[in-house]
């Protein structure tokens, strides 16, 4: 049984292993409340993973320590795993799905580990790991579903209540549940007033629907950004300590998750991944009651993949109103683009492409369609430039252009 004492054991043991991670004031993310946040994703590894593992490993025996540990991830449990026991002297093996990222198999071995590729996914992966722990003893350290796993995410908790005691609530990712099973079970223990509230992704509701539909349910598959929160069944322990101590879940969708993570990196000069960001997806567009609240949310990891980067902040400029598209049914005539030009400038929004097509469609022979790409403020911005253009004579299709 999860105890309070055991999470405060937790934080002793992990005083020389993980980094304090102090609370931030956030400005400009969100206007309904007062927004803290409790950045994880500038733990040692990038995310709190190493809490985790790190005390479920100096929670072994002798004997276990001495056969070593395994695990299986392809992304922040690994590397927890690898630099606790690293640092705790104990040999550890990750199996990895051939198709992780390299950058990924190589920061999981400067952590100290060795790792197994398995040829497949990651439920090969997973197999192959329970394969070699029984064949070579070695001790299974599981992503999320173990008490002393959960014990350490929960010294999370700890600190934010220590460090801010007058807050109202705290918002947390949920993948499998470990997180914030943890964080919920020392809140709640210290200060029953406090709200915590859970938080996933639209593409992996495995908590979500679990919790709504009275028992554990598993999901056909997972597709989200938020890959670190792609999970699609939560643990046993962990349902039950949602049940317990979690006073409401919500989703977020892609688009939000990405408004999230361009929101830190330009508010705050933070970066996180999807799964890191989601808590602040839903404090930004309104997933709880917290308006005039003091709030913080958990960013639980920075590892986001460079490669998708760019492509998750054009979608983030996209769901905000910076990035926008009009599309204009004109006649071809001169000077119909420089008109245009003008008085999107004379709006202060900035044209950034132009394409231009003939329509055969149009009723008039002499008609085209102008596609203007443009940065902008917010919609607000966007619809004025659409109104500006409307009434000198233009005529708008498209979403970006409807009244």
């Amino acid at each position: 049984m999860l105890t309070i004492d055991k999470i405060f054991h937790a934080s002793v043991v992990l005083k020389n292993i993980v980094r304090a991670t102090n609370i931030v004031h956030t400005e400009g993310i969100t206007e309904d409340c007062s927004l803290f946040l409790k950045p994880e994703n500038l733990q040692k590894t990038g995310s709190f993973k190493l809490r985790g593992s790190g005390y479920k490993i100096a929670m072994l025996s002798e004997e276990e320590k001495a056969r070593g540990v395994i695990a299986c991830s392809a992304g922040n449990h690994a590397q927890g795993v690898a630099l606790a026991a690293t640092k705790s002297g104990v040999k550890s093996l990750i199996c990895l799905p051939d198709s992780a990222p390299i950058s990924k198999i190589e920061a999981t071995k400067k952590y100290g580990a060795q790792v197994c590729l398995v040829e497949g996914v990651y439920d090969d992966a997973y197999n192959r790991a329970l394969e070699l722990k029984e064949e070579r003893g070695y001790t299974f350290v599981h992503p999320f579903d173990d008490e002393d796993v959960i014990a350490g995410q929960g010294t999370i908790g700890l600190e934010i209540v220590q460090e801010i005691n007058d807050i109202d609530a705290v918002i947390v990712p949920i993948g499998g549940g470990g997180l914030i099973s943890g964080v919920a079970c020392a809140i709640k223990s210290m200060n029953p007033a406090v709200k915590v509230y859970g938080v996933q992704a639209a593409g992996a509701p495995s908590m979500f629907n679990s919790v709504h539909g009275g028992s554990i349910s598993c999901l056909e598959n997972v597709s989200t950004i938020a890959d670190g929160i792609a999970v699609k069944q939560p643990g046993e322990h962990t349902f039950q300590l949602v049940q317990k101590y979690v006073d409401d879940i919500a989703l977020v969708t892609e688009d939000e998750i990405s408004s999230a993570i361009l929101a830190l990196i330009e508010k705050q000069k933070m970066i996180a991944e999807g799964a890191g960001a989601v808590s602040v997806a839903a404090a930004m567009f309104h997933k709880f009651p917290i308006q005039g609240k003091r709030v913080v949310s958990l960013v639980s990891g920075g590892n986001i993949d460079v490669t998708i980067l760019s492509r998750v902040i054009e979608r983030g400029l996209m769901k905000s109103g910076r990035s926008s598209t009009l599309v204009i049914e004109l006649i071809d005539k001169p000077g119909q683009l420089q008109t245009v030009s003008r008085i999107i400038a004379d709006c202060g929004g900035n044209v950034t492409s132009v394409q231009y097509e003939r329509a055969g469609e149009i009723e008039s022979i002499n008609g085209c369609y102008l596609k203007i790409g443009m940065e902008t403020r917010n919609y607000a911005h966007v619809q004025m430039i659409a109104g500006a253009l409307r009434d000198n004579g233009f005529k708008l299709i498209g979403k970006n252009g409807e009244a």
